[in-house]
């Protein structure tokens, strides 16, 4: 069955759950990975998120190559063209091979007709593929980024915006954190090493690994032990700022998939954890990190809203609050960001994480810590965020400067924090 199932046309289909649907690729591309094999499934993911990341480039190409737009029903073609283009020139299959099978994936797609046009387009391509590469670079979106995003972008970082879009534009370097519970941060490079796998530790934050390419997790020594867990350098981070304590009560809202649930529980194996997010789906994730690390907390489904539905009337002593945002400073890792957010949606989010902090922070201790978190690099949604909550509550203090990462070739990915400290009034 799993020889069956050509892969471009998963490829095109996801594609189009995304675009056109709404999908994120993130809950699209597993279901239609699951008949294929791992190398199959593999190569469907990197044509999925390469699209995606060059999106004005495919758009642009074949604008030049059709007269006219496919819509309606055929428009899943306008995406199988993507992928054999992207295969064309991205990917080392031969093009033989690609043009074939990509004009095959259109007659799995009940598309049979249009083989020809799909045969022809692509043919064209290849004729004039330095042609079009170069009137795209005289002519195309080069920050491959939406006019709005890029506009945010430089309004925020006049200085450096360029080098975000290029960091966003790259595929994205593979960090792990490793639980010291089990091994240092050297010896687990030395089992790194043992199995020919290349690494170097980070200098900014102990207990974080870089590898040189990213590679599947069952490859990783004691990955099913729990010995490490993937996760961004920047993401790592909470844990060392919200610096948790055993025995202590912690909350950890919008916890899903869980990664900083169970760092908080390497650094403190004996505080109490309650996680709780939104999405009963995505809690799943949570579960399943925790039995991997051996872990356990009281996860609940809740909105951050609405904390009275599942704090019981607890204080807790430290939050963890990692809000719902953009993510704006994880679009290496998630390209469809790109061109599924809007304009509108800043203003939007940036009033749902007012809501959570404002009616969260009262669950909190007098002297307690909260930590406030999101994957965005956008202003509204950061450090304009908590000035505005500073002048709404008596109570709050900054105990650290507000600290804002951008995504970086070498580094990790765009992230904001800052550490608030409820005083005694």
């Amino acid at each position: 069955m799993k020889k069956t199932i050509n892969l471009r046309a998963v490829a095109a289909n996801t594609l189009y759950q995304v675009m056109e649907k709404g999908q994120s690729l993130s809950v699209a591309l597993p279901p239609l990975q699951k008949p294929l094999d791992d190398k199959d499934s593999a190569l469907v993911a990197e044509i999925c998120f390469g699209i995606l990341r060059t999106l004005p480039k495919q758009e642009f190409i074949i604008q030049q190559l059709m007269d006219k737009v496919l819509t309606g029903k055929n428009r899943i073609l306008h995406y199988l063209l993507m992928v054999g283009i992207y295969q064309l020139t991205q990917t080392r299959v031969p093009p033989h091979a690609a043009i074939a099978e990509t004009v095959n994936a259109a007659v799995s797609l009940k598309k049979m007709a249009f083989k020809g046009l799909v045969n022809g387009v692509l043919r064209q391509f290849q004729r004039q593929q330095n042609e079009l590469t170069t009137l795209f670079e005289q002519k195309g979106n080069q920050s491959l980024h939406p006019t709005w995003l890029l506009k945010r972008i430089q309004q925020a970082y006049p200085d450096n915006w360029s080098h975000i879009i290029e960091a966003n534009n790259q595929k994205p370097p593979m960090w792990l954190r490793v639980n010291q519970q089990h091994h240092t941060t050297d010896g687990y490079l030395q089992l790194l090493s043992a199995e020919d796998i290349e690494a170097k530790k980070s200098e900014q934050l102990d207990g974080a690994i870089q590898l040189a390419s990213p590679i599947a997790v069952t490859r990783l020594p004691g990955f099913a032990e729990g010995w490490v867990t993937v996760q961004d350098l920047s993401a790592q981070q909470a844990g060392k700022l919200l610096a948790p304590k055993n025995h202590e009560l912690i909350l950890d809202v919008c916890a899903a998939p869980g990664g900083k649930t169970t760092h908080i529980l390497e650094i403190a194996p004996q505080a109490r954890v309650m996680a709780v997010d939104i999405d009963q789906y995505r809690l799943k994730k949570v579960a399943e990190n925790l039995a991997r690390l051996n872990q356990s907390a009281d996860i609940k489904v809740g909105d951050g809203r609405y904390p009275e539905q599942f704090c019981q009337g607890l204080l807790f002593d430290r939050i963890l609050l990692d809000a719902p945002c953009s993510a704006t400073g994880v679009i290496r890792r998630h390209p469809d960001i790109k061109w599924l957010r809007h304009d509108n949606d800043i203003d939007e989010l940036s009033t749902l994480q007012s809501e959570i902090l404002q009616a969260i922070w009262p669950y909190l201790k007098p002297e307690g810590v909260l930590v406030y978190a999101t994957c965005s690099i956008l202003p509204e949604e950061n450090q304009l965020q908590i000035a505005r909550f500073l002048t709404q509550v008596q109570d709050a203090v900054v105990l650290d400067q507000m600290i804002q990462h951008v995504p970086t070739n070498q580094g990790g990915d765009g992230f904001f924090y800052t550490v608030l400290r409820k005083k005694l009034l």
